[in-house]
């Protein structure tokens, strides 16, 4: 396997590799880098390039293009805004554009525009000369430096709360050189002003001088900054750098690179348990990796080259190929080392002899397995293909940890076949159609569903169900997820009819368990297609979904219908209540009589709680016969006599008009009887009012009153039995 260690280089105690990624798609001028400003995305993001930001022209516009990461076009359109200072892109794969005003514009993958803010109204005034996009524990945050001098930052553009930092004592104009650092959740700048060095924060500027970064070393004229914001490189006009923590209290080395131009740019390459931390440096003709030990190597640049520092390396991109930069991880130099004795390389030696079927197979088994190493030589096999780009060497390693668990009693294949699908799913994505270069360090780092979350982004929809039933994901996090994505991406096709669209989102997702079909018809009702989300609406089994996006769209009377037919009396209540306050009580009446179940409940509502309610509601509806039960509880209702015998006198005409003239009469005797009881209290001062008749004629015989009984007796025709 000695070929595989052709492209490595020592540095230190360790090596370092190129492995190209890509080559790519996109057709660039010699020119096309090096006139561009050019942004590249963390985890193997989209590439950005802003063609001549300095065009002013109307006639002659800059140009915006966006690429996946193995050059394929995605988008490109002429920049109309002001002038450009600075791109970069967030965490979520958005594009920022800082604007020499200050202005913010935020644009997605595919180049629609989604917002803007401003960085501040004073900056309006001194322009920005510098800005710089930064990753936080908070978010995706933006700094800038005016032309008053002054910095400004916002951790967080999802949460803009802008910050001013304190000024800079002797500062006119940009710093030398300047770097946001994000350290204990407290975001900082460290700035270069000559041969002085300052940290801003919230409230103060503090002077620092660098541990072993003496006079003599010159000004820092460069910084950058780890991936994990842990190291800092300084690089000073005399060609030393410094590396040392990010704190500024501890230094690594101090190298002499012998190049006293400062670079173009200057960015770290290390990895999670490096062995040899190293600073990657690019002038116009010449790439040089700095270790921490002293020791560097070069590399010849042909084109104009963008470097791009990820968590276990650089990319390093030009106009026709992009290349890998990084440490060989250790596992991998046990194995592939020339003359290397580890049980992993042992293994795989014995693995290639068993395939050319040569006894030699035996003899390297029986050395691994004297030394009690065959687990462990299992497992390097495994965990280096891990970190193999090539899919051969993936497949090598991987045969030869399968040959070698064939002779481990109680030894658990779960590590060898989640390497064996993650593998799979990586090469995948590394395609160029996909353009997603991850490392496998990259990935468990990103998680399976931020990957999954990023192919859905850029509307790889079959892969990303591929995936995700390949890996077994539970729907609600897997198929489920992207086939919403899907539907709400779809329902903004304008190229598609309303039934087209309802008629493949119903095919497409089905029963699928955790999609909403109500969620998708919120996304059509957004994009003006409220026909579309009433189709939509139609396939949502759930009512309680249904009716409030109903209600919001002023579907009232669809809404209505959809409750009453859920059955669900309170989904009624909240419809009806909403009618009530949005309309007139005329038309709310005529839309409750289309609904007997809903004017039902309202009038059971009305009875406990708005009883004036109730008779305009029965007065809409002719109700004749409910209205004079309504005045016969109402007049029970009145202190006076005389209110009661006149609402009890609009109970009778009721009843008249609904023909029940049994109820009439039995109310005017009713009538007649108050009246009675009315006289003889004030004549006797009986206390009769409100009695019933036969309580009325007990009383008056108790108290004597028998020619008033008699005339109760003869008026309202007693039967002689009682």
């Amino acid at each position: 396997m000695s070929f595989i260690t052709a492209n490595w280089n020592p540095l230190g105690d360790a090596f370092y590799r190129k492995t190209e990624l890509y080559d790519m798609c996109w057709n660039l001028r010699d020119s096309g880098l090096r006139d561009s400003l050019v942004a590249a995305a963390h985890y193997g993001g989209p590439i950005a390039l802003l063609r001549e930001p300095q065009r002013r022209s109307p006639s002659s516009r800059p140009q915006l293009e966006i690429y996946l990461a193995s050059g394929i076009s995605i988008t490109s359109f002429p920049w109309k805004s002001g002038p450009v200072v600075h791109i970069g892109w967030t965490v979520t794969d958005e594009l920022l554009c800082v604007q020499e005003d200050g202005s913010v514009l935020i644009y997605n993958l595919f180049g629609s525009f989604k917002r803007h803010f401003s960085m501040g109204q004073e900056v309006v005034q001194s322009q920005v000369l510098e800005a710089k996009v930064f990753h936080s524990p908070y978010g995706t945050g933006v700094a800038i430096v005016t032309g008053s001098s002054r910095f400004t930052l916002a951790t967080n553009i999802d949460d803009l709360k802008l910050r001013r930092l304190p000024e800079v004592p002797g500062l006119h104009g940009k710093p030398s050189s300047w770097l946001v650092l994000t350290q204990d959740r407290q975001t900082k700048v460290i700035l270069s002003n000559g041969p002085e060095m300052f940290v801003l924060d919230n409230t103060s500027c503090t002077p620092v001088c660098p541990p072993g970064l003496s006079p003599q070393y010159g000004s820092v004229v460069h910084m950058c900054v780890s991936f994990s914001y842990k190291y800092l490189s300084l690089f000073t006009d005399t060609g030393h750098l410094w590396t040392g923590s990010s704190n500024l209290q501890d230094k690594l080395s101090i190298v002499d690179t012998k190049k006293k131009t400062t670079p173009n740019q200057m960015v770290w390459c290390c990895r999670p348990q490096s062995q040899q931390l190293s600073v990657v440096l690019m002038w116009d003709r010449l790439l040089l990796v700095a270790g921490i030990c002293g020791d560097t190597i070069q590399f010849p640049v042909d084109d104009p080259c963008v470097l791009v520092g990820e968590l276990d390396g650089v990319r390093i991109i030009n106009s026709t190929n992009q290349d890998l930069l990084q440490e060989v991880p250790l596992v991998c130099q046990d194995i592939f080392k020339i003359a290397s004795m580890a049980p992993g390389a042992l293994l795989l030696e014995a693995h290639r002899e068993y395939e050319k079927s040569s006894q030699k197979a035996d003899e390297y088994l029986r050395e691994i397995k004297e030394q009690s190493m065959l687990g462990e030589a299992v497992r390097q096999c495994v965990e280096a293909a891990a970190h193999e780009y090539d899919a051969n060497t993936q497949k090598s390693l991987l045969r030869a940890a399968s040959f070698g668990k064939c002779f481990l009693v109680d030894f658990s294949p779960d590590q060898f076949v989640t390497m064996c699908r993650e593998l799979r799913v990586l090469n995948t994505v590394r395609d160029g159609a996909v353009g997603l270069p991850l490392t496998h360090t990259q990935f468990k780092q990103l998680t399976l569903q931020v990957l999954i979350d990023r192919l859905v982004y850029r509307q790889f929809y079959p892969l990303a169900i591929e995936i995700c039933r390949y890996l077994k994901i539970p729907d609600y996090q897997g198929v489920s997820r992207v086939l919403k994505h899907w539907a709400s991406c779809k329902v903004q096709q304008k190229d598609l009819s309303d039934e087209a669209i309802a008629r493949a989102v119903c095919v497409k997702v089905g029963d699928a368990p955790g999609v909403s079909y109500s969620d998708i018809a919120a996304k059509a009702y957004e994009c003006g297609r409220t026909e579309l989300a009433i189709k939509l609406l139609d396939f949502e089994a759930r009512s309680g979904e249904q009716v409030p996006l109903l209600l919001k769209m002023k579907r009232s009377q669809l809404a209505l219908s959809k409750a009453v037919e859920s059955g669900d009396t309170d989904l009624v209540y909240t419809v009806v209540t909403y009618l009530k306050n949005e309309l007139n009580r005329g038309d709310f009446f005529m839309m409750l009589r289309n609904q007997p179940v809903a004017q039902s409940l309202y009038r059971q509502f009305c009875k406990l709680q708005e009883q004036e309610t109730l008779k305009d509601l029965y007065n809409q509806d002719d109700d004749h016969q409910e209205l004079a039960n309504y005045y016969i509880t109402a007049s029970y209702r009145e202190k006076r006599l005389e209110t009661r015998l006149s609402v009890l006198q609009k109970a009778v005409d009721e009843f008249n008009k609904a023909k029940n003239e049994f109820a009439a009469k039995a109310t005017e005797e009713e009538m007649r009887l108050l009246r009675f009881q009315r006289k003889l209290d004030d004549e006797k001062g009986a206390g009769l009012l409100g009695l019933s008749l036969q309580e009325t004629m007990e009383v008056l015989l108790s108290l004597g009153l028998h020619k008033h009984t008699e005339q109760l007796y003869r008026d309202f025709r007693l039967p002689d039995k009682r």
